[in-house]
């Protein structure tokens, strides 16, 4: 099979100039010709020396009724095609080229708009190393959850078409296809798509079910809807790389109305927490700054800033659930309602009353994501407390820690606002409110605040140690969630803001909701 790629003038839309054709030659039939509007062509490979193009068969049809089947030499032949078919579409899209409906194509040029290039090179060259794949697929209390939520929910994966949305490994989208999928896509637009086909073509009984596709979900197209969404989009503060709006994305482009998305819901929990050896010894990094006579040179001009910078990073780490000292308070997000502009900014009001006298030294945070499936509904959960996952729990330090009193009043906000280098910024306000005789009258007595960079975290990596109390501090059990209504979004279903214990996201128990 031979194939070139032309232009050829349009009859009716000739906006800017021509569109641009795969024209292929099938010698077995005379020289028989087939040409293919590169502009809504998909190239899917079937096997190694297999692959099929398949085009609409209008401007205004959303259904493929031409496909073209290309048989290779050699698996190094079929690979080469796919790349000159992707480069072409791509040197046809930076060129200004139109789409069918004479727009441009609008997700691709989102992402870009979004993403800083450089950043995006280093988060796909990351993702596309197996040192790195290995350590998700290593947590195996992440995989474990993944794997149990869908071979439990059987029933949302049988017969239906899957989209794995970011799929790296190609490891989900193998567990679904043990559940029976009818056809599961594995998009990635990393080099790791190139391990993903070589992991699915060594398990033959589940490959002819499973096609990889390489590209963002922004950018590619499927010749089908799904049924259900399968992704690992959660980062640490389960928003951070920003793959949520990837997501959502999906969500819009490829799911049915009534479609399935796994996971289909996240939280984000909230509380102050007291850590005196960890105040210390960031406060004491910047010990470096105070020499006066370092070589001759006075570094002391410098110490403030530093000061700061060290607390300006989120510290990720297991801790203690002992050094909270209030019950946690949660934000949830609704991955099958929220909108992609939602996550651009996210401001969570925050109140809590203390359970113990203490020095606040800043705010934990850590999240949990619900599988609702038709049969089992699973909760994977980076709590402290939980078994330790490769996410572990973050903390945003204050540099100017408060004092609160048992019951007293703590408010303030966290607010996140997105950047283009696939992360967040964070501003922390937390205020300490008048406790005791005459607090109705009085207001605010004690407030820090702090802005942290979400990519650029102090990774302490720490396994949680044991910390000795006060002489005049009780001992207390993990905090329970505190019932304390916030702003947030809503689920239909309140039942699903139940907060699952570290005993049962360590037995894997089901939750019945």
């Amino acid at each position: 099979m031979e194939a070139s790629a032309e232009k050829k003038s349009h009859k009716q839309q000739d906006v800017d100039g021509g569109i641009p054709e795969l024209r292929f030659y099938q010698e077995s039939q005379s020289f028989a010709v087939v040409n293919v509007d590169l502009r809504v062509a998909q190239l899917f490979k079937l096997g190694p020396l297999t692959s099929v193009c398949v085009s609409e068969a209008s401007d205004t049809s959303k259904e493929y009724s031409k496909g073209v089947t290309i048989q290779f030499r050699n698996e190094a032949e079929n690979s080469a095609f796919h790349c000159a078919f992707e480069q072409l579409k791509e040197n046809f899209i930076n060129q200004g080229g139109r789409l069918p409906n004479g727009e441009t194509s609008v997700s691709k040029s989102k992402f870009d708009d979004k993403i800083e290039p450089s950043s995006a090179k280093m988060y796909f060259h990351y993702y596309g190393q197996l040192l790195h794949q290995q350590n998700m697929l290593q947590d195996y209390v992440r995989t474990g959850t993944y794997y149990a939520a869908v071979i439990e929910n059987r029933g949302d994966f049988y017969g239906r078409v899957v989209v794995d949305v970011g799929a790296g490994s190609g490891i989900l989208s193998l567990f679904a296809a043990q559940a029976g999928a009818k056809h599961v896509y594995a998009v990635e637009a990393s080099e790791m798509a190139e391990y993903a086909q070589k992991l699915i073509a060594g398990n033959p009984a589940l490959s002819q079910r499973i096609t990889v596709i390489k590209g963002k979900v922004e950018d590619v197209e499927l010749p089908e809807k799904a049924d259900i969404l399968i992704s690992e989009p959660m980062g640490t503060l389960l928003v951070n790389e920003r793959m949520l709006e990837s997501y959502v994305i999906a969500r819009d482009r490829f799911l049915q109305p009534a479609g399935k998305m796994f996971p289909t819901v996240g939280r984000i929990h909230m509380a102050p927490f007291s850590d005196e050896y960890l105040f210390v010894e960031i406060a004491n990094k910047a010990l470096f700054w105070q020499q006066e006579n370092y070589y001759g040179v006075n570094l002391t001009a410098l110490h403030g800033s530093a000061f700061q910078g060290y607390f300006s990073q989120p510290v990720v780490d297991a801790f203690d659930p002992r050094l909270l000292v209030a019950p946690s308070i949660s934000h949830l997000i609704d991955f099958t309602k929220v909108k992609e502009e939602d996550l651009y900014e996210i401001d969570i009001p925050l109140r809590f009353i203390a359970s113990v006298g203490a020095r606040v030294h800043g705010l934990a945070c850590w999240f949990d994501v619900l599988f609702n499936g038709s049969t089992v509904q699973r909760w994977l959960s980076t709590a402290p407390g939980a078994p330790t996952t490769h996410w572990y729990q973050l903390r945003c330090v204050l540099s100017q820690p408060l004092y609160v009193m048992a019951g007293q009043e703590i408010t303030g906000q966290l607010r996140m606002v997105a950047h283009n280098a696939q992360s967040y910024t964070l501003y922390l306000t937390l205020s300490a409110k008048m406790w005791g005789p005459g607090a109705d009258q009085g207001g605010v007595i004690q407030t820090s605040s702090c802005k942290l960079d979400l990519k650029e975290p102090y990774y302490r990596m720490s396994q949680p140690q044991a910390y000795t109390l006060a002489q005049d501090q009780q001992p207390h059990q993990l905090i329970q969630t505190q019932d304390i209504p916030i702003q947030s979004q809503e689920l239909d279903d309140t039942d699903l803001m139940v907060q699952p214990s570290p005993a049962s996201v360590a037995q894997l128990n089901t939750l019945n909701v």
